[in-house]
């Protein structure tokens, strides 16, 4: 299976094929992680309902919690309206950051 043609239109990937995912927990708000996703990452993610990356440093596929046990739970996928920019909105199990804090923008305020 692939990513809709429809969906894969509207996307604006970057020279790796890549699209930035911003993953928000569902029900708060909160901010907590970016990804990448390419457009395996994005089809796995609104079939499967777990959030799925694709890994830069790994250069592979990357289910949120396969390894970790912190799970993402996917409730709403949103494409901004450049279509360069996903918007995960998912129920998070665990720390969502891989220093195991709950958000990855909790490191501190520079402004």
């Amino acid at each position: 299976m692939s990513l809709d043609p429809e969906i894969a239109a509207r996307l604006k990937r970057n020279a790796d094929g890549l699209v930035p995912a911003v993953a928000q927990q569902h029900d708060t708000g909160e901010v907590l992680m970016m990804a990448w996703m390419n457009d395996e990452a994005l089809h796995l993610t609104l079939t499967t309902g777990r959030a799925t990356y694709w890994s830069r440093s790994r250069d592979e596929l990357w289910v949120k919690g396969d390894t970790s046990g912190n799970v993402q739970h996917v409730k709403s996928v949103a494409l901004d309206c450049d279509g360069d920019t996903i918007l995960v909105k998912v129920d998070q199990v665990g720390a969502a950051c891989h220093t195991g804090d709950h958000t990855c923008f909790d490191a501190g305020l520079i402004g």
